[in-house]
């Protein structure tokens, strides 16, 4: 075993420990990571939240005040183990048979383990351009914390050129991924008796509707895909996860929620979406609500607005990603990440790390070996190039 690939497994070994599951603080794990970078010459900001509880880690090795350089980007946050039967300890590292098992190694804590143990290889060799380390919160639920983070950088005047989000890819280069929006559409309106329906608002009733309509966006989404799209699917879709409300049988129902989600191919699809049905409430469903029940109202909750990440022609990520592995193309995927949100920032951006998805928020998940040491050849490589 390569001293990078044992100082590798002891990092991540100490990460796995950390249980930073979405719903509890990072700061431990972001003080741990800030120190370690620190010891090796970076220069490191912490961006809390809010509330103080959880927070960004942004480090550089290499010049200061240069813009266009290298973002090794990672999220902190796990999925919870509630309810998965695991043969060990998720938040403890096993090793067996040339897996590492653990909460995170895949998903995404063996790519910051590996980009952290590289930081001493990159501050002997980093001269004309900036590695940065990027290490955020909140991916699992809505990619809160690299949306707070990119603001930070504004604010800042701080603006990298190129993003490699470590993701478990088997070490694939993906350069494009749809986008993922998720929403909560609560329907408010007024109870009655079930024998006099026209005497309330039937809320489940409205909420019906407005699946349909859903439905039917859905159906003529098929015919707003690109011509050279890559996605599988090729358009975008939209998902209802679940629809609740009412108390009783003879009840009209006073209250319904729906979940729903659509993963845009671009952009343009998302707003068609969302101007649609702003219209129909407004135009259609508000007016009849509003008829019988003035107060009667639909509000939608915006849970999550992850931007997708867009193929282009132009792609220095995937280039320099090319390069360093030796692969001869880009891929795409039906997960999301993100990317999408660096590359709205400016960067050119690719999806690129050790472990594969199929592990991912799985019990007993595991990185292999083998896919680290490929990780750690490839950011060898890139201390190499930024070496020259």
């Amino acid at each position: 075993m390569s001293t990078q690939l044992s100082d590798t497994v002891a990092l991540l070994r100490d990460l796995i420990a950390f249980p930073t599951i979405s719903e509890v603080s990072n700061l431990d794990m972001i003080a741990y990571l800030a120190h370690r970078l620190e010891s090796h010459g970076a220069r490191v900001d912490i961006f809390h939240d809010e509330i103080g509880h959880k927070a960004n880690l942004f480090a550089t090795i290499g010049p200061d005040d240069v813009d266009g350089g290298i973002v090794l980007s990672g999220h902190s946050d796990v999925v919870p183990v509630a309810e998965q039967d695991w043969a060990s300890d998720p938040f403890e590292l096993i090793e067996h048979d040339g897996h590492l098992y653990g909460r995170g190694t895949c998903d995404m804590k063996g790519f910051i383990a590996a980009a952290c143990a590289m930081a001493p290889i990159f501050a002997e060799k980093v001269r004309d351009r900036p590695v940065h380390f990027a290490f955020t919160y909140d991916e699992e639920v809505g990619c809160f914390g690299a949306q707070a983070l990119v603001d930070s950088l504004k604010k800042r005047g701080i603006r990298p050129g190129v993003a490699i989000i470590g993701e478990p890819t088997s070490m694939r280069i993906i350069e494009g991924h749809k986008g993922c929006y998720e929403y909560t559409t609560h329907f408010c309106g007024l109870a009655g008796h079930g024998s006099h329906p026209a005497r309330g608002v039937n809320a489940v009733e409205y909420a019906v509707r407005y699946v349909n309509r859903l439905l039917e966006l859905k159906e003529s989404l098929r015919f707003r895909a690109p011509e050279d799209s890559r996605f599988e699917p090729p358009w975008t879709t939209i998902n209802t996860g679940s629809i609740k409300g009412g108390v009783a049988h003879n009840v009209i129902a006073s209250n319904a929620t729906i979940e729903w989600e659509m993963r845009p191919v671009t952009l343009a699809d998302a707003e068609f979406v969302k101007e649609d049905m702003r219209r129909y409430c407004e135009e259609v469903l508000l007016p009849r609500m509003c008829g019988v029940h003035p107060e009667a109202s639909i509000t939608t909750e915006v849970i999550g607005e992850v931007d997708g990440l867009e193929p282009t022609e132009i792609n220095e990520a995937k280039d320099i990603m090319m390069e360093l592995t030796g692969r001869n193309g880009a891929e795409l995927v039906p997960f999301g990440t993100e990317a999408g949100i660096f590359q709205q920032y400016g960067m050119s951006a690719v999806v690129c790390g050790p472990g594969s998805i199929d592990q991912a928020h799985k019990p007993d998940e595991y990185v292999a070996l083998d896919q680290l040491q490929q990780c750690l050849d490839m950011l060898g490589r890139l201390g190499d190039k930024l070496a020259a």
